[in-house]
């Protein structure tokens, strides 16, 4: 008895934690999430095919993998809870924190293929997001072919077009498919939108589903649409899209108004702090390849700016460094006031 006591308390749990932020993409099969609980279980189908991957993307985003974690065990700790309970994650911090570049980290460390990107303006609507119809597109081609002779291109095997061909799934909608593994979608800066979209986001974001009306009056069990991925393309039935795993979403924002409560509730929080030294000394030799002379001088003036109240973007260091590693620049006074320009202070508008 007293070893098999023993033998339990040397087993040691399993970690809540399938996300672990080092932007490593799986060697074999990717990590397994845990599974929702039973008010996020969805049963959309047909299950879609795998999405494709995007590698050139990611590594403009993160550069060359690193070791250890890229984010702070708060942020690590967010990210899992988010993917445990199926909810976007609201990310907030200042511009050039790496809020976006967060989508990617997930991406692909949980091998869930290409990001899909929705950038919002205050023209947005969600059914720009969910998807797009070109009724006038169709038309013309219908009476294109109606001129062409129905007689003729029915002898010949010919048919009107396809419904299908005209319309075309926009991020939020491609996401919301039924795929076996969820999508990662990321909505950036919603804070610009027009007041009205946050709301207009609950009931896809609650739901997991949305319809789309033209199909549904066509009243055709099966169409193949265009997707948001490139040459992608899907299949829905009854002109309605439900996914099977809810997708992996996150909305950034720079804090330029305030959200519904709503809309909050149905988001987990997430407030990014500007890296530390030492994961900035990273960021550099993850995307430069290699850890050029001077790099620390740069990083400690950064942090020197950053500390003082500067708003500063990652990339604008990245852009330093890059500069002063080029082959024959020189540090002298006109070599400054260039350094000086590429590590200005966003705040002060120009």
């Amino acid at each position: 008895m007293t070893e098999q006591v023993s033998a339990a308390q040397s087993v040691t749990p399993p970690s809540w934690r399938v996300f672990h932020a080092t932007g490593q993409p799986p060697s074999g099969s990717p990590p397994e999430l845990p599974q929702p609980p039973p008010w996020r279980v969805f049963a959309g189908s047909p299950l879609q095919q795998d999405p494709p991957d995007d590698a050139q993307s990611a590594l403009r985003r993160l550069g060359t993998v690193q070791e250890g974690p890229q984010l702070r065990e708060e942020e690590i700790n967010a990210v899992n809870a988010a993917l445990l309970l199926r909810r976007p994650l609201l990310i907030t911090g200042p511009p050039g924190v790496g809020k976006s570049t967060l989508a990617y980290l997930i991406a692909q460390e949980m091998g869930l293929g290409r990001v899909l990107p929705w950038s919002i303006v205050s023209r947005t609507t969600l059914r720009g997001g969910l998807y797009e119809y070109d009724a006038i597109g169709r038309a013309q081609a219908i009476a294109a072919w109606r001129a062409g002779g129905t007689a003729d291109a029915e002898s010949c095997g010919g048919a009107a077009p396809a419904l299908g061909d005209f319309v075309t799934l926009g991020p939020l909608g491609t996401a919301l498919l039924a795929y076996g593994r969820p999508r990662v979608l990321l909505v950036d800066e919603l804070d610009k939108s027009d007041i009205d979209l946050p709301n207009d986001l609950l009931h896809v974001l609650e739901n997991g589903s949305y319809e789309i009306p033209e199909l549904v009056r066509a009243g055709v069990a099966e169409v193949s649409v265009f997707t948001d991925d490139p040459q992608g393309r899907a299949v829905i039935e009854a002109g309605r899209v439900e996914c099977a795993e809810f997708p992996v979403v996150v909305i950034t924002s720079n804090g330029e108004r305030e959200f519904p409560a709503a809309f909050r509730r149905r988001c987990l929080p997430l407030e990014m702090r500007p890296p530390t030294r030492d994961h900035l000394v990273s960021i550099v030799v993850s995307h430069l390849g290699r850890r050029p002379e001077g790099v620390e001088d740069l990083v400690d003036d950064f942090v020197r700016r950053l500390d003082g109240g500067g708003t500063q973007s990652v990339d604008q260091l990245l852009n330093a460094v890059q500069l002063t590693t080029a082959h024959g620049f020189r540090a002298d006074s006109d070599g400054r006031k260039l350094i000086e320009m590429l590590l200005r202070d966003l705040s002060k508008g120009r």
